[in-house]
C-alpha cells in the first residue's frame, strides 16, 4: 500500500482584538460559557470514548505534518472525524492534566496540582457522573493514576492496576503495557455486550507507552525510540478501534483521542517534561470522531483547550451543561461556526514543589504566547510557532496586559504545598532536631530562580537519574552529591543522594541526607519514613522508633500508604527489639490503615521465621504473598524470607522461584541472591551456583557485594575464587 502523504496543518487563524481592556475581560470569563448548541440529530451516540495516549507530542504525528514515523490507526480515525491544530493542555504533568480533561477545570480549580502528593477532592465531579445513565469503565497504564488519587472515583469501573514492582522504582516509571491495559478493557466491553445489547457507555483508555524512558518494540527499530514508542501506540489504537467495530460500536461511537501534554525533546533545554510550558509540551493532538462519521476531514485552527472536552462531550449527547465551567463546547466549530475566543491557561509547577526554584504560568490564543516568569516571555507563535524569539523587551504593552489577565485569572489561587504541615506538626519536628520546616511554596515566585537559568541543572539531575537505572551507581551519587552542593534546597536530589548512599552501604551519609529532606521539604512524607527506617538499619532502634512514632503523628490521614508504612517500620523496629507484641500491634495497625499492606502475616512468619521455625513460617509468609499480589508496590524481602524458609526445609523446586523473584523485583537483594547461589550448590547446579555469585559484584560492586561473594566462596570450598577476588579488590 502506498504510503498515505500527511496533510500539512494549516496556520493558526490570525488574532482579530489586540490585547488591552477589552481583550482581558475576554481571557476572564470564569463562568460557563453559553455558545450556540447545535441540535444533535437524533440518535444519540450510544457510546462515548476517549483515549489519552500520554506524552504524545503533536508535531510528531503525520496528521500534524511529520514525517518520521508512521501512525495509520491515528491517519484513519482522524481521516473520519475533526482534527484540531491547535488544542492545548493546562499542565505538563499527567494527573494535573487528565483531572483539567474529565473535570473540565483548570488545575488551580480542582486543586490537583503536581503528580505527588494531591488527590482529587471527594466533591470534584468528573466526566463518568455527568454522564447520567452511562456505564463508565476507567482503564489506566500508568501508577500517577491509580484508584488512590481519587481519579477513578466516578468510574462504575476502574482499573489501573499495574504489575508487581519495588518500591524503589520512581513512581513515573511505573506503567502498564498499553496492549494489557486493552486486554482488561476488552473483558470489561464483554461483560457488557454477553447476553444482551450494551447500555449507554463510556470508555477512558489511557496508554503510556511514549512515555519515557522509551523502550519500543524492536519491530520499530527503524524510527527513533521516542517515535518508536509513538508507533506502539498507534498500534494499541488501531487494535482499540478494532475491538470496537468488531462489536458493532464504532460508527455511532463520539471518540475523542487527546494527549494529555507533550514531550520537551531537547527543545529549549528540556528533554521531557514538567518544567517549561512552551508549545513543545503544552500543545497536544485532538481528534473528534462524530457519530455517523459527521463531518469527517474537517480541520479546526481554533484554539482549543482541554477543559472544552467536558462542555462538547456533554453537548453532543444532548445533556445539560455543569455550572461553574470555564470552557467551551466546541460543537459550533464542527460545521464551521465559531466560539468565544478565550485566552488558554497552563501551569507548570513541578519546579517549584521538587526544585524550589519559581513556576510559571502561561495564557495563549491565536497569535501569542505568554509565559509568566521571574523573566516574562512573550512569543507571537504564528510568526515563530518554535517559541525561538522572545518578544517581552520588544512589545512591553502586550506583556503588561496578558500578564494583568494571568493575575486576575488566578487571584486567590494559593500554591500550598501537597500536604499541609501543621503548627503542632513543625513543632513535633523541631523537637527532633529539625529546623527551616516552613514549607517551601511560601516564597514568592519571582524572588525564585527562573527554570530557564536552572534547566541544564534539571538535565544534569535526570543523567543522574539514567546512570541510576544503568546500576553505575558511584558516578550517580557523586552527580548528585555536585547538584545538592550548588542546589541545597533540591528535596528530590537529596532524596537520591540518601538512596545510593544507603544503597552502597554509607548509612551515615544516607541518614543525614534523608534528615536534611525532612528540613527542606517537611511535607515530603517519605522522607520522614525514610529516616527511621535508615536508623534501623543502622541499629539504632531507640531513635528509629522515635522517629517512626513521630512520622505517625505527623503524616496526614490522606497519606494512607506512608501513614501504614511508618507502622510498618514500628513493626519492624519491634521485631528487632524482640518483642513480638507489639510487631502485632503495629502491623494490624498497618493493615488497618491500608488493607492492601499484608502485613500480620507478613509479622507472623518473620516471628517464626526469626526463632528458626521454618516449616511454621512458611503458611504465614504464603499468605502474606497471596495478599500482596494485588498490590503494586511490593514488600521488601517478602519472597526472599519465604524462598530461604522453603529452602531451609528443602522443598526447593517451590524456594527457586521466589528467590528469583525477589531478585527480579528487588535486585539489589544482596541476602536472596547470596540465598539462591545456595540453592542451587543445595542442588549440585554448579555452574549456576557461580554464575549467580558472580552476579552479585556485577550488580553490586561495592564493599558489601564483594565480600558477601568472598564469603560465599569460602563457604563452597573454593578459596582460590574468594582469594582472586580479594586481590582484584585490593
Amino acid at each position: 500500500m502506498p504510503r498515505r502523504t500527511p496533510t500539512p496543518a494549516p496556520p493558526p487563524r490570525r488574532a482579530r482584538w489586540p490585547y488591552g481592556v477589552a481583550a482581558i475581560a475576554l481571557v476572564l470569563v470564569v463562568a460557563s460559557v453559553v455558545s450556540t448548541r447545535l441540535r444533535w440529530p437524533s440518535p444519540k451516540p450510544t457510546t462515548v470514548v476517549l483515549i489519552s495516549i500520554d506524552t504524545l507530542r503533536a508535531d510528531h504525528l503525520p496528521i500534524y505534518g511529520a514525517t518520521s514515523v508512521r501512525t495509520p490507526a491515528i491517519d484513519a480515525l482522524a481521516a473520519d472525524g475533526i482534527v484540531f491544530d491547535n488544542a492545548y493542555a493546562h499542565s505538563p504533568q499527567t494527573l494535573p492534566s487528565h483531572v483539567s480533561i474529565l473535570s473540565g477545570r483548570l488545575p488551580f480549580q480542582h486543586g490537583v496540582r503536581d503528580n505527588v502528593g494531591f488527590a482529587v477532592k471527594p466533591d470534584e465531579r468528573l466526566l463518568p457522573a455527568m454522564l447520567r445513565g452511562y456505564v463508565s469503565g476507567g482503564f489506566a497504564s500508568a501508577y500517577v493514576l491509580r484508584d488512590e488519587t481519587g481519579i477513578g472515583k466516578s468510574f462504575t469501573h476502574y482499573d489501573a492496576q499495574m504489575p508487581p514492582a519495588s518500591p524503589e522504582v520512581a513512581i513515573g516509571q511505573l506503567q502498564r503495557d498499553g496492549n494489557a491495559t486493552l486486554a482488561v478493557a476488552d473483558r470489561w466491553l464483554d461483560s457488557l455486550t454477553s447476553p444482551v445489547a450494551p447500555p449507554p457507555t463510556f470508555l477512558f483508555f489511557h496508554i503510556y507507552e511514549p512515555h519515557s524512558p522509551y523502550s519500543p518494540p524492536a519491530r520499530f527499530k527503524m524510527y527513533s525510540p521516542y517515535d518508536g514508542e509513538i508507533a506502539a501506540a498507534d498500534e494499541i489504537v488501531g487494535r482499540l478501534i478494532d475491538s470496537l467495530k468488531r462489536r458493532q460500536l464504532y460508527d455511532n461511537a463520539l471518540i475523542v483521542l487527546l494527549s494529555d501534554h507533550g514531550e520537551g525533546l531537547g527543545d529549549h533545554g528540556e528533554q521531557e517534561h514538567g518544567l517549561f510550558l512552551y508549545r513543545d509540551t503544552i500543545r497536544v493532538p485532538l481528534v473528534i470522531k462524530l457519530p455517523g462519521r459527521r463531518d469527517a476531514g474537517r480541520r479546526v485552527a481554533t484554539p482549543v483547550q482541554h477543559i472544552d472536552i467536558v462542555p462538547t462531550i456533554l453537548d453532543v449527547q444532548g445533556l445539560p451543561g455543569e455550572t461553574g465551567l470555564q470552557g467551551r463546547s466546541l460543537v459550533p466549530l464542527f460545521s464551521g461556526g465559531s466560539i468565544p475566543e478565550q485566552g488558554l491557561y497552563a501551569e507548570a509547577l513541578y519546579s517549584r514543589y521538587h526544585f524550589g526554584w519559581s513556576e510559571l504560568y502561561s495564557l495563549t490564543d491565536a497569535q501569542y504566547s505568554f509565559i509568566r516568569a521571574p523573566r516574562d516571555e512573550l512569543y507571537d507563535i504564528q510568526k515563530d510557532p518554535g517559541q525561538l524569539t522572545n518578544l517581552a523587551p520588544q512589545r512591553d504593552a502586550t506583556r503588561v496586559a496578558m500578564r494583568a489577565a494571568l493575575d486576575r485569572l488566578t487571584a486567590g489561587a494559593s500554591i500550598s504545598a501537597p500536604t499541609t504541615v501543621s503548627a503542632e506538626a513543625q513543632e513535633r519536628l523541631r523537637a527532633l532536631g529539625y529546623v527551616g520546616t516552613a514549607p517551601s511554596t511560601s516564597a514568592p515566585s519571582d524572588n525564585l530562580p527562573d527554570p530557564k537559568d536552572k534547566v541544564q541543572v534539571l538535565e544534569r539531575y535526570r543523567a543522574g537519574i539514567a546512570l541510576v537505572q544503568k546500576g553505575q551507581f558511584e558516578p550517580a551519587l557523586a552527580a548528585f552529591r555536585i547538584i545538592a552542593a550548588e542546589n541545597p534546597n533540591m528535596a528530590d536530589v537529596w532524596s537520591e543522594v540518601a538512596g545510593l548512599a544507603l544503597r552502597l552501604g554509607r548509612n551515615e551519609e544516607a541518614l543525614a541526607a534523608y534528615k536534611h529532606v525532612v528540613t527542606i521539604a517537611p511535607h515530603d512524607p517519605g522522607a520522614l519514613v525514610s529516616v527511621a527506617d535508615t536508623l534501623l538499619k543502622i541499629g539504632r532502634l531507640d531513635e528509629a522508633h522515635e522517629q517512626a512514632a513521630a512520622a505517625a503523628e505527623i503524616i496526614p490521614a490522606t497519606e494512607v500508604r506512608w501513614r501504614a508504612r511508618t507502622h510498618q517500620t514500628l513493626a519492624m523496629i519491634a521485631l528487632a527489639q524482640k518483642d513480638p507484641a507489639t510487631a502485632r500491634a503495629e502491623a494490624a495497625t498497618a493493615h488497618e490503615i491500608d488493607s492492601t499492606l499484608p502485613l500480620p502475616p507478613y509479622v507472623e512468619g518473620l516471628i517464626r521465621y526469626n526463632a528458626g521455625q521454618y516449616a511454621e513460617a512458611v503458611p504465614h509468609l504464603q499468605d502474606a504473598l497471596q495478599q500482596s499480589l494485588s498490590s503494586t508496590v511490593q514488600v521488601p524481602e517478602l519472597r526472599y524470607y519465604l524462598g530461604d524458609a522453603l529452602a531451609r526445609t528443602e522443598r526447593y523446586s517451590e524456594a527457586e522461584p521466589m528467590l528469583l523473584d525477589e531478585v527480579r523485583l528487588f535486585p539489589y537483594d544482596l541476602r536472596a541472591r547470596a540465598a539462591l547461589a545456595m540453592l542451587y550448590r543445595a542442588t549440585n547446579r554448579i555452574d549456576a551456583s557461580d554464575r549467580a555469585v558472580a552476579e552479585i559484584t556485577r550488580v553490586l560492586p561495592t564493599p558489601d557485594g564483594r565480600d558477601l561473594a568472598i564469603k560465599l566462596w569460602e563457604m563452597f570450598g573454593e578459596p582460590e575464587k574468594a582469594r582472586a577476588l580479594a586481590r582484584r579488590n585490593q
